[in-house]
């Protein structure tokens, strides 16, 4: 059904739309420096008066009034989706190419963790739980780079489309991005010099935008799916089937 498109539509449209509206209302209200401005002199650590502001990650940006109620209701919004995601990408290979049961369900894993970790950061304010927020943070960022490299896996053994020469490449592009700068921000994350946690906080808005485009690229596989792919979630059916179904 051509109307299942408008799932990975919602999904990376709520993500990329509540995060930047995030980083505007914190950006106006001085909450936050400038992505461009990389020598930022208001810049203050540990200290959250109205006169200083911090870094411009995605959590930071919604980590004070008013716009962290923006920043969980994005998150959550874009965990649930999120969970949907990867329940019914793997139902619908489920249905198509059950041979690679193994890596669906262990690139669905992924995913569902994934999301949880990203509910645990978005309702965990910076603030007041970091440790929570950013353990949060750390597994959903980890296994969304899991997630990734295991679905273009998946774009290359299995035909669903039909549009696989032109999609596999382009995921391939996307998830060693994914991998790289995930890597790169995670390094330069622990560093206390205000140019590279600076610089981390760019990586995280391209981990951000990366999965964003990830994601609207399955908009061609939701257009072949069908709402008897949600049967297979639900009931209980054989994992192998005759090789020529692959």
């Amino acid at each position: 059904m051509v109307l299942w498109i408008f799932f990975p539509i919602s999904l990376s449209l709520v993500s990329f739309i509540g995060t930047w509206a995030v980083y505007g209302f914190a950006y106006s209200n001085n909450h936050v420096c400038s992505l461009s401005d990389w020598g930022h002199k208001n810049n203050s650590k540990g200290n959250y008066s109205t006169e200083c502001c911090h870094v411009p990650t995605i959590s930071t940006s919604g980590s004070r009034e008013p716009e962290n109620s923006l920043f969980s209701a994005t998150i959550n919004a874009g965990a649930f989706l999120f969970l949907l995601f990867s329940l019914f990408h793997h139902g619908h290979v489920m249905e198509k190419h059950s041979c690679h049961s193994l890596l669906s369900k262990s690139a669905m894993v992924f995913g569902v963790v994934a999301s949880l970790g990203a509910f645990i950061a978005g309702n965990c304010n910076p603030i007041q739980l970091p440790l929570l927020h950013y353990l949060g943070a750390a597994i959903s960022f980890l296994c969304i780079c899991f997630y990734t490299v295991l679905l273009t896996a998946l774009t290359g053994k299995c035909v669903l489309t039909g549009y696989e020469r032109i999609l596999y490449p382009l995921r391939i592009v996307s998830a060693v991005i994914q991998t790289i700068v995930t890597i790169c921000y995670t390094i330069l994350f622990t560093q206390e010099d205000y140019f590279y946690i600076h610089l981390s906080a760019i990586f995280e808005w391209m981990l951000s935008v990366n999965l964003e485009l990830f994601e609207f690229s399955y908009v061609v596989e939701f257009c072949f799916f069908s709402s008897f792919m949600i049967s297979n979630l639900l009931n209980k059916r054989e994992e192998e089937k005759p090789l020529i179904m692959c």
